[in-house]
């Protein structure tokens, strides 16, 4: 059996749409207020797709940059692996428009759906393909363009999503020498598949003018029990990262930003601050699978990640999905 080949980060990049939405946005339709939003989640505003611009666009500007940070051109790569809940279209997969307008005529391409973890998800495959030796430059995308997705009468839900993209690159960690994959996990329970779910538009309720009109094509969730199962999960996911490591060795957790208050409570939990967790959903919401490598690339350029110390990245969404990932960088 052949080795295993050690698996590291070569460079990361992210895109935000520019249009900027504040909470006062909301507040010309909807019974809310900036200090109600800020107050329940943490967020100040979020970034809306422009009208022109799909899951694709997004992915293609954070793909560009995540390519430049490698210093790789777009006919290296092997294989794009895309993670989104909000594709351009049902089908082709997202990732074969990504691979055509990035120029990467060698790689194949293909997309995941595991919601807010679905940039996770991505990155384990990738990971494993370049840990087996079928791969050797891998592009793993999360993006989303959620706005399209909303309910704007839910006022529990409207103010959470925003749009995002956000980009890696894997290879052979002995070609980068930095931002090695060490541990991953990946969880589901399609019991509480209805905790976050979009209920029209598949082919258990395809779309019909009856479907479209009672909103079925809108994210629907139910807050209490994604609180609960978000906090345990990030709490437990972290520890199970940390499991055997030095914790003075920790120096970045790079959570899902779905609620500033989930992450708090998890954090209580594992009894540690906000020091080392890397927050930014005041400035763009939930961006479902964009969350964790848009703060993974800020983390980065920013210099907050300590070459030779511990980043883990964690992430909870609809699936019910989590997953985790372990890197020294």
């Amino acid at each position: 059996m052949a080795s295993r080949i050690r698996v590291g980060i070569a460079g990361t990049g992210s895109y935000l749409p520019e249009r900027a939405v504040p909470n006062s946005y909301f507040e010309e339709f909807l019974d809310t207020s900036n200090e109600w939003i800020v107050q329940r989640t943490g967020i100040r505003e979020r970034r809306f797709a422009a009208d022109d611009q799909a899951t694709s666009d997004l992915s293609l500007e954070a793909a560009r940059r995540a390519l430049e940070a490698a210093g790789i051109q777009p006919s290296d790569l092997d294989l794009i692996v895309l993670g989104t809940l909000t594709p351009d279209y049902l089908l082709p997969s997202t990732a074969c428009l990504v691979q055509d307008r990035l120029g990467a005529k060698n790689a194949g391409a293909f997309d995941c759906n595991a919601a807010c973890t679905g940039f996770l998800t991505a990155l384990h495959t990738g990971e494993a393909f370049v840990a087996a030796g079928r791969a050797r430059r891998v592009l793993v995308i999360g993006a989303e363009t959620l706005s399209r997705f909303v309910d704007y009468t839910d006022r529990s839900s409207a103010i959470i999503f925003g749009d995002a993209a956000g980009a890696a690159v894997l290879m052979p960690h002995e070609d980068c020498g930095q931002g090695e994959v060490l541990k991953t996990h990946l969880g589901a329970d399609g019991s509480g598949y209805d905790f976050i779910h979009m209920p029209g538009g598949g082919s258990r309720k395809p779309p019909t003018p009856e479907s479209l009109a009672a909103g079925d094509h809108f994210i629907k969730m139910r807050g209490r029990e994604v609180f609960r199962f978000a906090v345990e999960h990030m709490s437990e996911m972290i520890q199970l990262m940390l499991e055997g490591e030095d914790p003075e060795e920790l120096t970045l957790i790079v959570p899902h930003q779905v609620n500033r208050r989930i992450i708090d409570s998890a954090l209580d939990r594992l009894e540690m601050t906000d020091e080392k967790v890397a927050i930014n959903i005041q400035d763009y919401g939930n961006t479902s699978a964009a969350t964790v490598p848009v703060a993974f690339d800020e983390a980065a350029r920013a210099g907050r990640l300590e070459k030779g110390k511990l980043v883990v990245l964690v992430a909870f969404g609809a699936g019910l999905t989590w997953g985790a990932t372990l890197i020294r960088w």
